[in-house]
């Protein structure tokens, strides 16, 4: 079951109107008048944040408080840099309250990304080999949060798609199994589809707590969801006869 976060802001207050243009699509026509008039572009705009995505993980961890002064957080996926940026201002990174421990922010993402002051970004393919290694190295130590934004190209067929999205999530899972501290915090985007049972029945054997969630700024018309799993038990192999872990 995915639970529905609620907000009541980004009330809009004009629609802004956008006529097709000399060599432009309809498609491109409809899209660009959404972005005009989505709340959340706006707002991202006047925030000083990189896309409408950071409110995405900003309302998880309204919900969830996993992004606290101090802890160590990998961002996977991470272009163009809206969930770091909201790391990084969570987790004290820049250090600038004194009086609470500073965190770290590790971006990586198969795109270069533009420097965020307080967060290390590194363009890498996760999915190549040794990469894991790589990541965890530029670590150095283990991480509190691991979160992924990964999607793959779009290939227009829903199906594919899906499953596509879904192997990056169970390879970040992976990762995090690895490089979490227990009680650790795992966030990964997904589609609702159905391939997605068995991510799911991995992650409950791993953590106290897994919920799915479509925050606000998940547009309604998307099948987009995020998977949180929360206090990670430390790697848990299947029993015999597949049961989950008792707490």
């Amino acid at each position: 079951m995915t639970e529905k976060l609620t907000s009541g802001r980004g009330q809009r207050e004009l629609r802004v109107r956008v006529k097709t243009a000399k060599g432009r699509k309809l498609s491109s026509t409809l899209w660009l008048e959404r972005q005009l008039n989505d709340p959340y572009v706006i707002r991202a705009k006047k925030d000083g944040f990189r896309g409408r995505a950071a409110f995405k993980i900003l309302e998880l961890d309204e919900k969830f408080a996993f992004l606290k002064p101090g802890v160590r957080v990998v961002d996977l996926g991470c272009a163009p840099g809206g969930w770091c940026q909201v790391a990084v201002a969570r987790v004290n990174a820049l250090g600038e309250n004194a009086k609470k421990p500073i965190g770290t922010v590790l971006g990586v993402d198969l795109q270069a990304v533009e420097p965020i002051a307080g967060a290390q970004i590194h363009q890498l393919d996760f999915l190549a080999d040794g990469a894991e290694r790589q990541v965890k190295a530029w670590l150095g130590g283990r991480a509190d949060v691991v979160m992924s934004d990964m999607a793959a190209a779009a290939s227009g067929h829903k199906g594919t798609d899906h499953l596509r999205i879904i192997a990056l999530c169970e390879a970040a899972a992976e990762f995090a199994f690895d490089v979490l501290e227990e009680g650790g915090t795992f966030v990964a985007k997904v589609l609702a589809g159905g391939a997605e049972t068995q991510l799911q029945a991995t992650l409950k054997r791993n953590f106290r707590k897994v919920v799915n969630v479509k925050p606000p700024a998940s547009r309604a018309d998307s099948s987009e969801k995020f998977v949180v799993a929360q206090g990670f038990r430390g790697r848990q192999d299947p029993d015999l006869d597949g049961q989950v872990p008792a707490d």
